[in-house]
């Protein structure tokens, strides 16, 4: 007589709809506030400056808030691992963006980061079909040192020529290597998940 095996249950796929992403999207939300308070603030280095650094720590606890609890309670999604880097890239580039537009940080340095975070962000959705990109550990360290550095700078007690303004500037152009090597990684991991993607349908079709 042969003998049956049950068949094991599969692993419950968690709903879109729980506490990281909620916290993911409340992170998209509060850009917009970071940038008026910014704006508001006109060079003024005030209560409204602090309003903005206030956002943009809020905004970064978050991050980790909603990663915490996505890992803890098995909450990982495939939208989340999507949503939750271009949250990240929304708010820093923001940030770079709104630095720079007041002379406090090099144009060079925020467009070289820009095209890097735009270009990973496209190549996500490009190689999406093959499966998904996650953040890596050198993305993550890229993005504690590009927040290191954004929130020096943001600080109304940092004038020009201060040693916490020689602090903001190495830690961002240690953000900025970091930022360059990390995004070659994810091409060359791109193009091995393409590749594997294409060669798993090529042994299925045969």
């Amino acid at each position: 007589m042969t003998e049956t095996t049950a068949p094991t249950p599969s692993t419950p796929v968690p709903s879109n709809w729980n506490l990281p992403n909620a916290l993911t999207l409340l992170r998209i939300a509060l850009v917009p506030f970071f940038i008026i308070f910014f704006l508001t603030d006109d060079g003024a280095y005030g209560w409204w400056r602090w309003g903005a650094v206030a956002m943009f720590v809020v905004a970064i606890y978050t991050d980790k808030l909603d990663g915490d609890i996505a890992r803890a309670r098995g909450l990982v999604t495939s939208f989340g691992k999507i949503a939750d880097p271009i949250a990240d890239k929304l708010l820093i580039g923001s940030a770079l963006i709104l630095l720079s537009a007041v002379g406090e940080l090099w144009w060079w340095v925020t467009i070289v980061m820009l095209v890097r975070e735009i270009g990973i962000t496209i190549l996500r959705f490009v190689v999406i079909r093959y499966g998904v990109m996650a953040a890596s550990k050198g993305g993550k360290l890229k993005t504690v040192l590009q927040t290191i550095a954004i929130f020096v700078f943001l600080l109304p007690v940092t004038p020009a020529h201060t040693w916490l303004s020689v602090v903001a500037l190495i830690v961002m152009m240690v953000a900025l290597l970091v930022t360059v090597v990390t995004g070659i990684d994810y091409v060359v991991k791109a193009i091995q998940l393409r590749n594997s993607g294409k060669g798993s349908r090529a042994g299925q079709s045969v």
